[in-house]
């Protein structure tokens, strides 16, 4: 008999390490019938991600641990533990691990879902592929990714 539900424990998941962050799908695109994706971004310090929106798709994340710096909407929001910030489709942001904070950890939540199947064809994409913008351009806008250009100036 299948599970009615999905339980994984701590550093479990689907997972996908890359230069600046460790990220564990906790609750998958399959496991909510494509409602949402909730995952668990381990970030070191040098985590930064350039000026985005989604069209379709509300982000919610939730600082468990560290500090980070959010670029939403032309405001800068410095998000510490226990904060929670939930941005709406369409809005513009940016994020980057603070000045001074030597990780972060942070849950993150994709109304609907989808971000989970963009890490999964990014794992399985050639270096050569990795290093192509206008592959990974077709492959970001397949996911309702809009890239925006690099962090804005801030704090």
């Amino acid at each position: 008999m299948t599970n009615r539900y999905s339980f994984t424990k701590p550093n479990e998941g689907k997972n996908y390490q890359w230069e600046s962050d460790h990220t564990f799908v906790k609750v998958s695109a399959a496991d909510t019938g494509g409602d949402y994706t909730l995952m668990e971004d381990n970030l070191k310090s040098t985590f930064a991600l350039g000026l985005h929106r989604h069209e379709t798709h509300a982000e919610t994340f939730y600082i468990l641990e560290g500090t980070l710096d959010f670029y939403v909407d032309g405001d800068w929001i410095k998000a510490v533990e226990g904060s929670c910030l939930h941005i709406p489709a369409g809005v513009p942001h940016a994020c980057k691990v603070s000045e001074g904070s030597e990780a972060a950890r942070m849950l993150m939540i994709f109304q609907p879902a989808g971000f989970d199947q963009f890490l999964a064809e990014l794992d399985e994409m050639s270096e050569s592929e990795l290093n192509d913008p206008d592959k990974i351009e077709a492959l970001s806008l397949r996911h309702d990714i809009i890239n925006m250009g690099d962090m804005p100036e801030g704090p």
